[in-house]
């Protein structure tokens, strides 16, 4: 496997509540509404609430008669959790235009590698308005169905620059919405010192013991004994204060993100009972098994999806706050395995559990499988990996010949030639090959 490539020198790209923005971008005026977006399982609870909502006393978590009683005006929005997805995606394929060491986080936050790109745009300043710009013209493309974008309305993303991952994040998430905060080489401590404590990846319980302490910056904790620190908190505080103290340079690993393969299946009707997503599911994992290109290797990460029955209605069914509308719903859950696989039962049996525990909001239009990530066979796997070459070789000569013969058919006349070989030890290119018609 080819080695990932790392910076590190880190850009920081945050954004937010990023799938409720996602929802603000393609819904004209519901930014101006107080918004809350359900958590993508069963519960029917607040998964992510506008900054409006908050105001009222409206929390993540909360049930819809809860936040209801609190806010008679909320406005509730079905997840689409697929539509999100797709957006992040296209986030990071613009950011990677600009570097090719990117590192995606949580939806809405990426780490761009810049080392050597100085040479490139120039000063860190002007790497991160090139980034401004790039965002600029993805949040153009987050509006749909015609509407146009305002950027009045769709908050901003906010950019951080460091050495490592920490001090990059550490600077987005101070910076303010629309705006920069560039961390100079050497000056990782002093801007880190006056930084609260919440910004280390902390658990409640050692949030709490630490302001019991009375240790409120990482000023404070870096101030303390690294040996006092970890004999209190163990191998975890030891890390903690590392990068309070800004020893720990994270650096930005790049991902070698393959082409995935996909299988999809469409219901004629939405189908809603879950032995018939199952029987589906075990369809798509065979089929995508019997990929050409997965010969040879073990699948390391698979993902499910499906498109939702739709619906509409101004009303919440019932739930006394009003439902955007009309909505597209969707569902989607992932699998990492540990040990790469590439048996049928090992890779469903995950995706049944979540099938089972956690299964879609609504019946399924179209179930989509997807083997995102791959990991080498073993060595008797490996030598059958050549048959995959070949039949995707196979696949684009047959894709070639049947556009060749559709030319032909349009314009009565062949117009592609291949080269080939003739005089292979002539020193004049016109000698040494020639144009051929090619005839599918």
């Amino acid at each position: 496997m080819p080695q990932r490539p790392t910076s590190s020198l880190a850009a920081c790209v945050w954004i937010p509540l990023f799938p409720l923005r996602c929802e603000e971008a393609r819904r004209e005026g519901l930014a101006t509404h107080p918004t809350a977006l359900l958590a993508p399982d069963l519960s029917r609870k607040l998964w992510q609430v506008s900054p409006l909502a908050r105001h009222t006393g409206v929390r993540p978590g909360m049930t819809v008669s809860q936040a209801i009683g609190l806010c008679p005006t909320l406005r509730l929005c079905e997840p689409d959790p697929v539509h999100y997805d797709e957006r992040f995606a296209r986030l990071l394929s613009e950011l990677n235009e600009i570097s090719p060491v990117i590192e995606s986080g949580e939806l809405g936050l990426a780490y761009l590698g810049t080392d050597g790109l100085e040479g490139i745009y120039g000063t860190p300043g002007r790497i991160v308005e090139v980034i401004k710009r790039t965002m600029e013209r993805w949040y153009v493309g987050t509006s749909e169905a015609g509407s146009p974008f305002h950027r009045s309305i769709f908050p901003s993303f906010r950019l951080g620059w460091g050495l490592g991952k920490f001090t990059a994040w550490v600077a987005a998430s101070r910076a303010k919405s629309g705006e920069a905060i560039v961390v100079p080489p050497g000056g990782e401590r002093k801007f880190l010192s006056v930084q609260p404590v919440a910004v280390l990846p902390l658990d409640p319980d050692t949030h709490r013991r630490l302001r019991q302490l009375g240790i409120r910056t990482l000023g404070a904790l870096a101030a303390l004994p690294e040996e006092a620190v970890t004999a209190q908190f163990g191998a975890a505080g030891r890390q903690l204060w590392r990068l309070a103290a800004g020893h720990t340079v994270e650096p930005v690993v790049g991902r070698n993100a393959p082409e995935p393969i996909v299988a999809a299946l469409t219901f004629f009707t939405p189908v809603g009972e879950r032995d018939l997503l199952e029987r589906a599911l075990d369809q798509l994992i065979a089929r995508a098994l019997k990929h050409p290109r997965r010969i040879g290797w073990r699948v390391q990460a698979v993902r499910l999806r499906a498109d939702l029955e739709s619906w509409g209605g101004d009303e919440d069914g019932g739930r006394g706050a009003a439902c955007c509308a009309p909505t597209n719903r969707s569902w989607l859950v992932t699998a990492l395995f540990k040990d790469p696989t590439a048996d049928a039962a090992r890779i469903a049996a995950p995706l049944r559990t979540r099938l089972e525990q956690a299964p879609p909001p609504g019946a399924v239009e179209r179930l989509v499988l997807e083997l995102t990530a791959f990991a080498p066979g073993t060595a008797e796997l490996q030598l059958f990996a050549r048959d995959a070459v070949a039949a995707a070789r196979a696949g684009q000569r047959r894709a070639l010949e049947s556009a060749a013969r559709e030319i032909q058919q349009r314009i009565k006349r062949s117009c592609l030639y291949h080269v080939i070989e003739v005089q292979p030890w002539s020193r004049l290119p016109e000698r040494r090959y020639a144009l051929i018609d090619f005839e599918p």
